[in-house]
């Protein structure tokens, strides 16, 4: 089962949390969408006047349209920051509720283990386990599932908007969609295996950390500070080189992927700017 949806089928006791947090992350990102199409129809305002889409909705006056749209732009901030305050309480009220529970089960879980498992594993995955795994699901809940929906959301109102001004500018806006959705899953095969390999170095470092602040009484009657400082340095070095692979390839996600979306922008300036040129759509579209 996909690590995605087993953390889920795991929250289903909070499944109420869970579902007003997505319904406040959507609203949040409905009211977001919409400075942009409020910037539209201001350019509409002001360059079209009394022939503007807001004249042929019946308020003919521009600086009646222009009061409205100063209006419609409060309730939209106020409804964003809102919609941001509420998903963000739910989200990490849920990531505070789900670290508790699995942490217990975890320590619990250990707790049930044969003796020969310990002697087997190192003490210093299981507290990664313990600690950095089930810290960083936390932050995965704090932020990431709703960057997660508002993404699909956001693309959703955003094409949905293309498509209502124009099917042939909308198809073009979202031809590299594709390409960074396979961009990301391409990132995401390399990099996993590279933070499992953070994490085995990670273990380890905390392992001989452990050992040797437990036995310190050990280490200086045997005058090993030396010989134990060097194996923590090789720890170390080890930790530090398996994280600088791994931070190379994460960098290089958001360039390789903005190049995509930067082919979509162009696309988007040049033929939407020649059909507003050509009249076939209005400059605030």
């Amino acid at each position: 089962m996909h690590p995605l949806r087993r953390l889920f089928v795991y929250a289903r006791q909070y499944r109420s949390q869970v579902a007003f947090a997505s319904l406040y992350s959507v609203l949040n990102k409905f009211f977001d969408v919409l400075p942009e199409i409020l910037i539209g129809v201001a350019v509409d305002v002001v360059v079209n006047q009394k022939a503007s889409f807001l004249a042929r909705a019946g308020i003919i006056d521009p600086k009646d349209q222009l009061v409205l749209l100063a209006l419609l732009t409060v309730i939209i901030w106020i409804g964003e920051s809102l919609f941001q305050y509420l998903y963000d309480v739910r989200w990490r009220n849920l990531a505070q509720n789900l670290q508790h529970d699995l942490r217990m089960e975890a320590y619990q879980h250990v707790q049930k283990l044969e003796l020969a498992y310990f002697e087997r594993n190192r003490t210093g995955n299981l507290l990664a386990v313990l600690n950095e795994d089930i810290n960083q699901m936390e932050r995965f809940l704090n932020g990431g599932v709703n960057d997660l929906i508002q993404v699909f959301c956001g693309s959703l109102m955003v094409g949905a908007v293309f498509f209502v001004i124009t099917s042939q500018l909308a198809f073009l806006a979202l031809i590299p969609v594709p390409v960074i959705l396979y961009g990301a899953f391409w990132f995401q095969s390399r990099l996993a295996p590279r933070y499992i390999a953070v994490r085995e170095a990670a273990g380890a470092l905390a392992t001989r950390l452990n050992n040797n602040l437990s036995g310190i009484a050990t280490v200086k009657a045997y005058t090993a500070e030396e010989f134990e400082a060097e194996r923590i340095r090789e720890g170390s070095k080890a930790y530090r080189v398996r994280k600088s692979e791994a931070i190379r390839w994460s960098a290089a996600i958001t360039p390789v992927i903005r190049m995509a979306i930067l082919a979509g922008f162009t696309v988007t300036l040049l033929y939407g700017g020649f059909m507003a040129l050509n009249g076939e759509i209005g400059v605030g579209s």
